[in-house]
Formats: C-alpha cells, structure tokens, sequence
C-alpha cells in the first residue's frame, strides 16, 4: 500500500474511533516475519521483530513504542507521529502512554468472529495481561473488530479504483480463455493458460495457486474450493471458473459459467434455466443491497429465491468482502449459521464491496455458478464487474 493510501487509512480510522465513541486503539505484535496481524498493512506497511505497541487514539495521537533496532524502519513510513524506542522491556513505555491519554476503553486486536480482526496471539495477551497486571487499564480492553471491520470495509476511491483495475484484467482473462477452451483439454491445462495470462499482464494470483484458478468441468463430487485436476472437458459440460488477480495490493474474485455443446445442439433447457435463476438471484440481491441492512438478509434474498424455483439452497454465503484480501474481514451475506458467528447481523455500510455468487448445481452437467462483485452506495450498490449476461460457448 502507498504512503499516501496508508496516511488516507489512519486518518480514517481516527474518525472510527470517534464514531465508536473508541478512545485509544491498540494492536500489539512481534515478530512479524512469522506471524502477521492483517491490519498492519492498514496502518503500518512495514514489519517489526520485538514486542511492539502501535496505538491510535480518537484525538489522533499517533504511537508506536518499538524495540530500537526497528526505530528507523518504523520512521520511514512516516505514519506515527511520535517512535519511543526501547531496549530492556515495552512495559514502561506502554504504561505512559496509557496514563498519558487514560482511556475509558481500549481496543485490541482479537476477534472472535473475524480473522481479518483477529492478530494478536495468545501468547502475547498474556504477555500484555502481565504489563497492565495491578492497572485500571487491564478491564478496559474491547476487541477491535467493530474498527478494524469499519477501515478494511469502507473503500475509499482510490481503494476503489484498484479493484476495478483488478476487476478488468480478470475480464480481460476470462475472455482469453473462452477462446482457448476445447474438448480434450484438462482442468489443469485451461488454468496453466491462465495463470500464464496472469503473467502477461504483470499481475498476481489473488490467492493460493493451488486454487486460482479453480476450474472445473463437468459433474463434480469436489468442493467450490479445490483445484483443478486431469479431468477432460467433454461435450455437455458446463464449466465453472473460479479466479481473481491481485494488482497493486487489491484484488478481484468472479465465476463464470460456460457449455461446451454437442454439434449442432443448442444449450440444454435445463442449463439455460439454472443460469437464469443464477442471474436473476444476483440481480434480486443487488437491488435489496444498501446501506443498514444486515448481511443475511441479502443472504436470504438469493436464497429464498433459489429455494423457490426448486433447487437446493447453496451451502455457502452469498457473498464476501473484497478488498486488499479475496475475504477480506467485516460484514458476511451469509445465512444465520454458527459456522459464520455474528458477522452476518453486521449492517452493511456505505463503501463496502462484495461479491454475489448463487451456484445451483446440476447433477448430470456440472455446477452454474455466476459471481459479481459491487460496490455499496448511498442509496443502493453497483457493479464493479461487468455482469455475465448470457452462457459462455465453447465453439
């Protein structure tokens, strides 16, 4: 993340923290290179080796109390207003900074819902817990997600703008592809020829290689999230594809959906269907989607609706934030399961952007799976992609 897009950031959360009525936040980390705490790259951009404090307070007081030999790799962000470097131990320092600013509430980085909230270790909350062992401050402490989801989850245009450029290069791709897509050529073939497209443009893979692209062809028995493997496509089979790239920090993620027809034989009703369930699912969950509606109730839209045409409900969400991450923290439109915790009653806010991906699987052809990606608005959401509007073929 550039300077100016970190800068943009902790200015940012200050405001958080006054709106959550927050007035010191804390993320406590080490060794960096081993263990990462995702929102560093919010309001840091670089790493650190000993224990380290890097507070922000709703006054806008910016600290971050570091071992000595990492003073002058912190000061190169230029993010932190004051670097108090230390040698034998953290503690005095972070005490002084805490009797400074007496905060009635101090949140921390840990979440039991989202990882994208949830860095610090145990190990280092008890370490923490000794500091503040006989102090006020020890019962002050709150998880930091209601923050950490609010500043990953409200893009702001820049953060925007690089989605979208991601967005066009998956596009770009996607429509490669099309063409180079036959009979007889393997799963694996046909995401080789991407990730090689990938590289043409200079981009990365939005997530783990293994996986991206997922394709898949056919009547599957694997799960949306393995990868490709030696299956042929053959005629009558509906691909799937699952794939994003990353580009400067920002990523995409999209399905689409093609047939590879017998000669002379048009799209199967039944195909056709299904993928115009699909698309009228995403379309139905867009025009409910705006700001302070819970994220299962989007959920349910696409749900309900795919219920009702007879298919089976998808065993997934409906859809995930996107951002610096493919999940990238906050708000879920997800339905009310366990496995999904609190963060489908989270309300969706303005400048969130999400992906819309139904799936209906077909036994006998393979699994239609559409995913679209938009972005929240005053007054409802867009698209940040370009909606697949008709059945990809395969000549």
């Amino acid at each position: 993340m550039s300077d100016n897009l970190l800068k943009e950031k902790v200015e940012q959360a200050v405001n958080i923290l006054q709106e959550k009525g927050i007035d010191l936040w804390l993320t406590f980390v080490r060794e960096t290179e081993l263990t990462v705490d995702p929102v560093l790259s919010y309001i840091l951009g670089a790493g650190c080796t000993w224990q380290s404090a890097f507070i922000i307070t709703s006054k806008g007081r910016r600290v971050a109390i570091v071992g000595s030999l990492d003073r002058e790799k912190i000061s190169r962000t230029s993010i932190y207003q004051e670097i108090i470097p230390y040698v034998g131990s953290i503690k005095e320092s972070l005490l002084k900074v805490l009797e400074e600013e007496k905060p009635k509430k101090i949140a921390l980085n840990f979440s039991k819902d989202s990882p994208a909230s949830d860095g610090l270790t145990y190990g280092m909350f008890l370490k923490l817990m000794e500091y503040l062992e006989g102090t006020e401050w020890r019962e002050r402490i709150v998880s930091s997600e209601d923050i950490i989801s609010a500043l990953r989850g409200r893009k702001t245009p820049e953060e925007i703008k690089r989605i979208e450029e991601a967005i066009k290069i998956t596009e770009k791709i996607f429509k490669r592809v099309t063409e180079f897509i036959k009979p007889g050529l393997k799963e694996k073939d046909i995401a080789e020829f991407m990730k090689e497209e990938v590289r043409r443009e200079g981009a990365e893979l939005a997530w783990e290689e293994e996986t991206d692209p997922a394709v898949f062809s056919g009547p599957q028995e694997v799960g949306a999230h393995s990868g490709p493997t030696e299956k042929r496509v053959e005629r009558e089979h509906v691909i799937n594809i699952d794939f994003g790239v990353k580009w400067k920090d920002y990523v995409s993620d999209l399905q689409r959906v093609w047939y590879v027809p017998k000669e002379g034989i048009d799209i199967p009703e039944k195909v056709r269907d299904a993928f115009e369930i699909v698309k009228e699912a995403i379309r139905l969950a867009k025009k409910f989607l705006r700001p302070g509606v819970k994220g299962w109730e989007v959920d349910n839209v696409a749900r309900e609706f795919i219920k009702s045409k007879g298919y089976e409900e998808y065993p997934h969400a409906l859809g995930h934030p996107v951002g610096r991450s493919v999940h990238d923290g906050g708000t879920l439109l997800a339905p009310k399961w366990e496995r999904y915790g609190e963060l489908p009653f989270k309300e969706v806010e303005e400048g969130n952007v999400f992906t819309l991906e139904p799936r209906i699987n077909l036994p006998e052809f393979g699994v239609v799976s559409i995913e679209e990606i938009v972005v929240v608005e005053k007054d409802g959401s867009r698209f940040l992609s370009t909606p697949q509007e008709e059945i990809f073929l395969v000549k």
